[in-house]
């Protein structure tokens, strides 16, 4: 029998133009922006879709300094970095459709002779209803009660609330006028100032559900009447900060972490608890560390770091009363003395 010369038939290849219009800009979104940009210089019936990218997230120069050896080379090296960052994120929302943006991050930088960059992008975010806002910065040259003040009045200023996850870093947060942030699920602060009411700032968070406060001023009393039914993680880093107190009813609380000095800290009906981190920075505190939060009780997973300035302290430890911590399945204890770590493991 001879050899057959017959051959499949070819499957017809697959192009981006067979997709419906209002799908083709959703799988450009896929892609990180900057090469979405790029992928759309590969077809002139692309060269739009970026356009309608819902991610727009910008990475810009952090460091004033430079690795060069020359000082001002270097310094005139980062600022032309930055003008670049800059010009391309104005040349980006001025570019943009406007339409369907999820996400709005930046993360860079800037002298305060650029601050009013800063107002524009807050208002492009903002005008468009972004979920998810994101500005970490890095203040260069400006004095700390100058730092760029963060609108949050702008965040419910559109018709309604809409963000759902805000994080802001080395900015201030004048609070008033503000009427809630009811759909917010995440808020994370970091070296944030804080003026005005911010526990009742929290009470009109009636969705929120994680809270991260890292280094923040202008909060002492952290006491929240309110119950914030929603919230299953909790976060306080004040080991620069002069935090006094925490209180908060928090019923859904799942994961409780702080850092910082010994100071009373009380979580009301938090039955759901099942893990806790705390790590004092006070040399005497250790004696405190099984105590000094009573609602850590009940978890299943526990972390615990202290700092001791003499091994005496070790043998000074009260003894836990038997059945304190019924529910725990793991432990981890850090003792820090004088450079040297000691671990226990349960």
């Amino acid at each position: 029998a001879g050899w057959s010369t017959t051959t499949a038939p070819l499957t017809p290849s697959f192009r981006m133009e067979d997709l419906p219009a209002e799908v083709q800009p959703v799988i450009m979104s896929l892609l990180p922006l900057k090469e979405a940009v790029r992928t759309s210089i590969v077809s002139r019936s692309w060269r739009t879709l970026w356009r309608f990218h819902c991610n727009l997230c910008f990475d810009g120069p952090n460091d004033p300094d430079s690795d060069t050896d020359d000082e001002f080379a270097g310094q005139d090296s980062t600022k032309m970095k930055r003008a670049k960052f800059i010009e391309t994120v104005n040349s980006v929302i001025q570019q943009h459709s406007g339409i369907g943006v999820n996400k709005f991050s930046i993360r860079c930088g800037l002298p305060k002779e650029d601050s009013h960059h800063l107002d524009r992008w807050i208002s492009f975010a903002t005008s468009l209803k972004a979920k998810i806002i994101h500005f970490d910065l890095i203040i260069i040259d400006w004095p700390l009660e100058e730092v760029h003040h963060f609108p949050l009045e702008a965040l419910d200023a559109q018709g309604g609330s809409f963000v759902q996850s805000l994080f802001l870093a080395a900015v201030s947060i004048p609070h008033s006028g503000i009427r809630g942030l009811t759909i917010l699920r995440r808020l994370v602060l970091e070296s944030v100032q804080i003026f005005g009411d911010f526990p009742g700032l929290l009470a009109k968070c009636s969705a929120l559900e994680d809270l991260e406060i890292i280094d923040c001023s202008g909060v002492t009393n952290l006491s929240i009447p309110h119950k914030l039914d929603k919230l299953r993680h909790l976060l306080i880093d004040s080991s620069t900060t002069d935090i006094e107190v925490v209180e908060l009813h928090a019923a859904d609380l799942a994961h409780f972490e702080y850092k910082g000095r010994v100071i009373p800290i009380v979580l009301h009906g938090c039955s759901k608890l099942e893990k806790a981190t705390i790590m004092f920075v006070d040399t005497k505190a250790l004696a405190h560390t099984f105590t000094a939060v009573p609602s850590i009780l009940p978890v299943r997973i526990l972390h615990v770091q202290a700092i001791i300035s003499k091994y005496a302290q070790l043998q000074k430890l009260p003894t836990i009363p038997e059945g304190m911590f019924m529910n725990l399945r793991h432990m981890t204890l850090i003792v820090e003395m004088q450079m040297t770590i000691m671990k226990f493991f349960n």
